[in-house]
């Protein structure tokens, strides 16, 4: 085989392998749909399914008692729906590939199979990480099913839910939004509420201001999500877009150390980080302010002890002016990429947003030098 051959036999392995674990994810879907179904049959193969949910709890501990029933229930149901649809690419393409996936598919049953159900995926765990794949399932990943049964469905590669928007539990999830006098947060709000989500609000200048937080800690001690929505564009842009940002981040983090979940935290950056204050004078403060925290943000993005999602806007129409998009879309648009998994959140009609994900992600020096003006 030349070198082409090579990759075409790999790339051919890799779809077969990302379809065939899709259409599990899939049925995998099906199964928690089913769970009220007026069809007896399909109830019954949905109980059979939360055989699974009990081996491995909502509280992330196994229960040795239902470890053959998870392997009768669960483990061989998924591994003959994967070789099943491993087995239709015979049609399709040629052979070798596809018993290659077959065969690593099968050992990672046999694996499974000897540490009766228990697999990287499925182990008792007293922290879930801030650190999840995008594309890829990894365990904290999923462990946000077992904890949230009715989101995260992907099972290796994450295609399903990427596809499909459930790669963030909103309903019956406690939120607790800054800034929810302003337009974004407002809007953010009435999308929460009307997709399940309890929503509870803080005000700058009146529940918290800069080193004063402390009227905040209830607030914060009852949220699984903080979203940072708050800043001013013109006056004390300092205080309102870092130190703000930066201390209730770190005082959420740090009153959620030992929850089970990571805590989560949305703020609202702005195109700015990527083109600065282009030498106009109202700007500055507010492009340095902005600046400052996306590399602090960089930081929190990297984190394990926290999920932090960055959502960048292009201007939307707001009390600070007219904007390209107004505060709902911007807000549809965000829930869009958070729903299926993204940490960076583009919310853009220009596009620099898009580029800002290069700067913000991959910057080093630059942004280090940002941070230590800032301290």
């Amino acid at each position: 085989m030349d070198f082409w051959d090579v990759v075409a036999f790999i790339l051919e392995a890799l779809v077969v392998f990302v379809v065939a674990t899709t259409l599990f994810d899939t049925l995998h879907w099906l199964l928690h749909r089913w769970e009220k179904s007026k069809i007896p049959l399909l109830r019954t193969f949905s109980s059979w399914h939360w055989v699974h949910h009990k081996f491995l709890g909502l509280d992330m501990k196994i229960n040795p008692a239902y470890a053959r029933q998870n392997i009768w229930y669960h483990v061989l149901p998924e591994y003959l729906t994967s070789m099943a649809a491993i087995a239709l690419f015979l049609l399709a393409i040629p052979w070798q590939p596809v018993a290659l996936v077959a065969v690593i598919r099968t050992i990672m049953f046999i694996m499974t199979l000897r540490e009766e159900g228990l697999d990287y995926n499925h182990m008792s765990m007293d922290r879930v990480g801030g650190k999840q794949g995008l594309l890829w399932v990894n365990n904290n990943y999923h462990a946000m099913h077992h904890v949230y049964p009715h989101n995260f469905f992907s099972s290796f590669a994450n295609t399903f839910d990427l596809l499909v928007g459930t790669t963030c539990q909103i309903e019956g999830r406690r939120f607790l939004v800054t800034g929810a006098g302003g337009a974004f947060g407002s809007a953010m709000t009435e999308a929460l509420e009307k997709r399940g989500g309890i929503v509870e609000t803080a005000k700058s200048g009146v529940d918290f201001s800069a080193g004063n937080y402390a009227a905040m800690d209830e607030k914060l001690a009852r949220a699984d999500v903080l979203i940072l929505s708050h800043g001013a564009k013109t006056e004390d842009c300092w205080n309102a877009n870092y130190v703000t940002f930066r201390d209730l981040t770190e005082r959420f983090t740090a009153l959620g150390k030992n929850r089970l979940l990571a805590p989560e935290v949305w703020a609202v950056g702005s195109e700015v980080e990527f083109h600065g204050d282009m030498g106009m004078d109202e700007l500055r403060d507010y492009s340095s302010s902005k600046r400052a925290f996306a590399a602090r943000a960089r930081q929190y993005y990297r984190s394990d002890e926290l999920i932090y999602r960055h959502i960048v806007p292009s201007s939307f129409t707001s009390a600070m002016g007219k904007g390209a998009m107004s505060a709902e879309t911007a807000v549809k648009i965000t829930l869009f990429f958070i729903t299926r998994g993204f940490k960076y959140v583009p919310v853009t009609l220009t596009g620099l947003a898009v580029l800002n994900f290069f700067r913000f992600r991959y910057a080093n020096n630059a942004s280090d030098e940002v941070l230590a003006a800032a301290e």
